[in-house]
C-alpha cells in the first residue's frame, strides 16, 4: 500500500468507521454521506482562519435551505474526494477548489451572477441557444461536489425542480429548430441522475432526427468515480455518438479510481475530453498543468479546453492575469505532445462565446516571408505566397 493509499484508508476508518468497502464504492452511499456542514469540515480538516471565517458570514452548507446569504453557493464534498484532501494544508489545490474561504465574500466590479449571459440566451427553461447549431441543456442543479468557482453558482444546489414536463419544452424547441445538430447535456452534473432517468432523457433526444450527436458535461470521474458503473456504461452506449467532457482541476485528482472510471467510459466507445479552469494558487503553473494534462492522456482523456476563470461574484482570488494562461500554453507547446496542449479560451462575459487565446509566435514579415519563433525562441521563416515580395 502506498503512502497515499494508507492516508486515504485512515481517513475512511476514522471518519466513517464501520463502512464496508462495498458501501464506500457505492455511489448512492457517497452522495448520501457528502460533507455538507461546517461541523464536519472542522472535524475532518484543520481549518485556516480564512476557511473558518467563511462560517461566520454564513456561507451555507447544502442542508441549510433557509440561508439568506446573498451569494450562497452550497458546500458539498463526497467522502471519496474528501479523502484526497490534505487535512493540514489549506493551500492544497483540490482543497481550495471545494472548501470555501472568506474571500468568496469580496465582490468586485465586473463580477456578475450570470457572467456569460446564459439567461439572456435561454429560450425555454433550462435550454440555452447561443451558437447556431448547438444548445446547452441544463437538466439538473445538483452536483456531487460543488466547485467554489462554478460558473453557475447562481443556480446549482438551489434544489430547483427539473421535471420531465419542463424537459418536454426543451425537446419541443429542439424539434422545431432543425439547425440544431449538437446537444450538450449539463447542469449541475447530469451523471448524478439515476440510470433510468438518463436513459429516458437520452432516448427522447435521440428521437429528434436532426440531432446528430450528444455530449455530457460532468465532473463525476474526478469526484465520484464509482458512479461510472457497468450499467451506466451500458445505458449510455445505446446513444452513440455520445461524447463526454470531464471537468479536471488538478493532478491530485488522477487516482486509480478516476483512471478506472475513465477506462470504463473509453472502453464503452465514448470520446473523452477534459475542461480545466485556470485557477490562481491551484493550477496556475506550467508543471502542474503539464502533470494534469499528461496524466489525463494516459487515462485516454484529451485535454480540450483551459478556461480563464469566469467573473462570478467572489471569484477574484481565483482569477489569474490572462498573461499567466498564455505563459502556460507557451510552456506546454513543444515541451510535451500536442495532444496535451488544450485550447486556452475566455468565455466572453456578456454572452460572446468562447474566444481562443494564443501566444504570439509571429514576429513579422520579411521580403515575402513570414517570420516566426518556435517554442525555444529561435527564429524561422516561411515563404507565404499571399505576401508581396517587398512586404
Amino acid at each position: 500500500m502506498t503512502r497515499l493509499e494508507s492516508t486515504r484508508a485512515a481517513f475512511r476508518h476514522r471518519f466513517f468507521p464501520g463502512v464496508t468497502a462495498r458501501e464506500w464504492n457505492d455511489w448512492h452511499w457517497q452522495l448520501a454521506h457528502r460533507i455538507t456542514g461546517y461541523s464536519q469540515l472542522d472535524r475532518m480538516f484543520r481549518l485556516s482562519d480564512d476557511e473558518r471565517s467563511a462560517v461566520a458570514v454564513g456561507i451555507r452548507p447544502e442542508s441549510d435551505a433557509d440561508s439568506t446569504t446573498e451569494h450562497a453557493l452550497p458546500v458539498a464534498i463526497t467522502p471519496y474526494y474528501a479523502s484526497l484532501i490534505n487535512p493540514e494544508d489549506p493551500t492544497q489545490g483540490i482543497r481550495r477548489s471545494v472548501v470555501p474561504t472568506i474571500h468568496e465574500t469580496a465582490l468586485l466590479p465586473g463580477e456578475d451572477d450570470d457572467p456569460l449571459a446564459e439567461e439572456h440566451d435561454t429560450v425555454v427553461p433550462g435550454l440555452v441557444h447561443r451558437y447556431p447549431d448547438r444548445v446547452l441543456f441544463l437538466v439538473t442543479d445538483n452536483c456531487s461536489a460543488y466547485c467554489r468557482y462554478c460558473t453557475r453558482s447562481r443556480m446549482v444546489g438551489q434544489r430547483a425542480t427539473f421535471s420531465m414536463a419542463q424537459w418536454e419544452l426543451a425537446f419541443e424547441y429542439i424539434e422545431a429548430h432543425t439547425e440544431i445538430r449538437d446537444v450538450l447535456v449539463s447542469g449541475g452534473d447530469p451523471l448524478t441522475l439515476p440510470d433510468e432517468v438518463l436513459d429516458w432523457l437520452l432516448a427522447r433526444l435521440r428521437r429528434i432526427r436532426h440531432v446528430e450527436f450528444l455530449r455530457i458535461g460532468t465532473k463525476v470521474p474526478a469526484v465520484l468515480p464509482m458512479r461510472v458503473t457497468a450499467n451506466l456504461v451500458r445505458t449510455l452506449r445505446k446513444y452513440h455518438p455520445l461524447w463526454i467532457s470531464i471537468h479536471a482541476t488538478h493532478p491530485d485528482e488522477l487516482t486509480p479510481e478516476m483512471r478506472a472510471a475513465c477506462n470504463r467510459l473509453a472502453d464503452g466507445g465514448f470520446p473523452l475530453g477534459s475542461q480545466t479552469v485556470l485557477l490562481a494558487g491551484i493550477n496556475d503553473d506550467v508543471e502542474t498543468m503539464k502533470r494534469l494534462f499528461q496524466g489525463l492522456l494516459t487515462m485516454r482523456v484529451r485535454p480540450y479546453y483551459m478556461y480563464q476563470c469566469d467573473p462570478i461574484p467572489g471569484s477574484a482570488h481565483f482569477r489569474t492575469p490572462v498573461a499567466k494562461g498564455l505563459e502556460i500554453i507557451r510552456g506546454l507547446r513543444g515541451y510535451t505532445t500536442g495532444y496535451a496542449v488544450p485550447n486556452y479560451v475566455i468565455d466572453a462575459p456578456g454572452g460572446g462565446g468562447k474566444i481562443p487565446l494564443l501566444p504570439n509566435y509571429v514576429v513579422g514579415l520579411d521580403e515575402g516571408r513570414l517570420v516566426m519563433t518556435n517554442y525555444l525562441g529561435k527564429r524561422y521563416t516561411y515563404p507565404d505566397s499571399s505576401l508581396p515580395a517587398d512586404a
